[in-house]
């Protein structure tokens, strides 16, 4: 069976305007879903999430996970990001649903470090804030939602290198934002680990493409001809992992290039049936959706997080109360046999 991208409470979803911009405006508009109240004097709930750039097949996702969870437990959901994943019209966004008095704000910041502030003064008028799938972890937010732990994800990603080439060879790596906390994470992790159990692993560049498939073709082609004897390339966000597959295709490196990334199921697939991608890492993206709308909801009701803890239909969420972290669970690996039972 597959696991669906559409709006659970389509029915219900209506387009948000925002002070900023309508929906055809410079930041993307956005939706609002879900049942009316969810407080236990009757009024109503409101979670709003903020993705890095909305539009994606990794955020759209998140939002659809994010109004079944919505729909299950009763509060209003909103989501609204920028058309480009540009730090300055994120806040923007964040400022509107600020102005709109929204109960919990969940916030992907594209600059951790400039979101920070912002964080401080929603928590100043009364709303509560988290992150989720990027953290600001200097920041003052409440909660952090993240799929996995860093440790896990940059292990699987080196893991999957490793294997079509043997643990050997030059490779080099494509990301997305340069100031990305959670993709920079994960590259630190994959470096570090690669130095000690790949020793005869050469990583040549890193490059960053933004959120910018197109960006990130070209530069990997730039790579690919830079480096002559290149074995690999890791994408590690989900506009990079398909731009990697797509960039050895189309340079005739299919079974001379291996490819991993970070990369949603529909978009890998092609590259994956073909063998320009070896495999992917993720995880149910709708289901980290569904989470972050839980957090927030849970956040906006004052109520606290357990260790473990099953949430509606995702069992075993752990809770870490030093880093105030909730975390889903682990990698999961994407191939050609399996990412056809995803529709996002």
């Amino acid at each position: 069976m597959k696991h669906r991208l559409g709006m659970a409470a389509a029915a219900g979803a209506t387009c948000l305007a925002l002070a900023v911009a309508g929906c055809a405006g410079g930041n993307g508009g956005g939706s609002s879903s879900g049942a009316g109240g969810g407080t236990a004097d009757g009024t109503s709930v409101s979670v709003a999430f903020v993705p890095k750039i909305q539009g994606i097949p990794f955020f759209e996702a998140m939002n659809t996970g994010g109004a079944d969870a919505a729909e299950e437990f009763g509060f209003n959901w909103v989501y609204s990001g920028p058309n480009t994943a540009d730090p300055a019209a994120q806040s923007e966004v964040v400022r509107s649903l600020m102005q709109q008095k929204v109960d919990a704000l969940l916030i992907a910041p594209n600059d951790p470090d400039s979101m920070a502030p912002l964080i401080t003064e929603a928590q100043d008028q009364g709303i509560k804030v988290g992150t989720a799938d990027t953290d600001a972890s200097s920041s003052s937010r409440e909660v952090f939602v993240t799929q996995a732990t860093e440790e896990a994800i940059g292990t699987a990603l080196l893991e999957q290198m490793a294997e079509p080439i043997d643990g050997e060879g030059q490779i080099a790596i494509v990301s997305c934002g340069q100031t990305a906390a959670n993709l920079n994470a994960w590259i630190e992790v994959f470096k570090d680990k690669a130095a000690t159990d790949y020793p005869d692993m050469e990583i040549v560049d890193t490059v960053y493409a933004d959120e910018d498939q197109a960006k990130a073709v070209t530069m990997a082609k730039n790579l690919i001809n830079a480096y002559p004897d290149l074995k690999g390339l890791v994408g590690v966000c989900t506009t990079s992992a398909p731009g990697v597959a797509q960039a050895v295709q189309e340079s005739g490196k299919t079974g001379e290039i291996a490819t991993v990334g970070v990369g949603t199921p529909q978009a890998m697939l092609p590259y994956l049936e073909d063998g320009s991608a070896s495999s992917s890492v993720l995880w149910d993206v709708e289901n980290l959706g569904y989470l972050t709308a839980w957090a927030g909801w849970k956040l906006a009701q004052g109520e606290s997080f357990e260790a473990t803890q099953d949430v509606g239909r995702i069992p075993g969420v752990t809770y870490d109360e030093a880093s105030q972290t909730l975390v889903m669970g682990e990698p999961l690996i994407l191939t050609e046999e399996n990412a056809g039972d995803y529709d996002y």
